[in-house]
């Protein structure tokens, strides 16, 4: 399914040696070279319980100019477990409106990215593994959950914070029994 010309990301837990740790709390790396496994931090997620039931997870994305973090959006939490609107940039988006499902026993969740761009995460035959098609059926991205790696064809490049974002809300949502 994946191209080798593919974008690889791996998702790294932050506090990988703390068992307690927040699962909202990881980065995410690329892959840029083969023989050595040069990768490359590009995202950084955070969660900090501030005051509301759930929280905020933030994220940023590296600058490539200026090689600094900058934050690009947060996803609001209405309890330790439900994510209720994801932010890119100064754009509210509700999680119902990036996890769409067309009916009750569907195995794909829809999403939009742009004016009218479609595209749905789908649950692999392996059943737990997903990728994602836009709606002309082409892949874009696919999630090895095994590898914790997200790989993403480079014609979908301008939509990576919101393929990073819901695969991870998929991931999530999929992992407690919420597909």
């Amino acid at each position: 399914m994946a191209a080798e010309t593919d974008m690889v990301f791996r998702f790294v837990n932050s506090t990988s040696t703390n068992t307690d740790s927040d699962a909202r709390a990881f980065r995410v790396y690329q892959v840029v070279g083969t023989a050595a496994h040069e990768e490359l931090e590009l995202y950084r997620f955070s969660h900090s319980m501030t005051g509301s039931a759930g929280g905020t997870t933030t994220y940023q994305r590296k600058n490539m100019n200026s090689l600094i973090f900058e934050t690009v959006g947060h996803i609001s939490w209405s309890s330790n477990i439900m994510a209720s609107a994801v932010y890119f940039g100064l754009e509210e988006v509700s999680v119902k409106d990036l996890r769409k499902v067309k009916n009750a026993t569907s195995h794909s969740r829809r999403f939009k990215s742009g004016v009218g761009a479609g595209y749905k995460w789908k649950i692999s035959d392996n059943r737990t593994d997903l990728y994602c098609i836009d709606s002309q059926d082409k892949y874009i991205a696919s999630w090895s959950n095994h590898e914790r790696i997200l790989r993403v064809t480079p014609r979908a490049s301008a939509m990576l914070d919101r393929l990073v974002v819901t695969c991870f809300l998929n991931v999530w949502f999929k992992r407690l029994g919420r597909w």
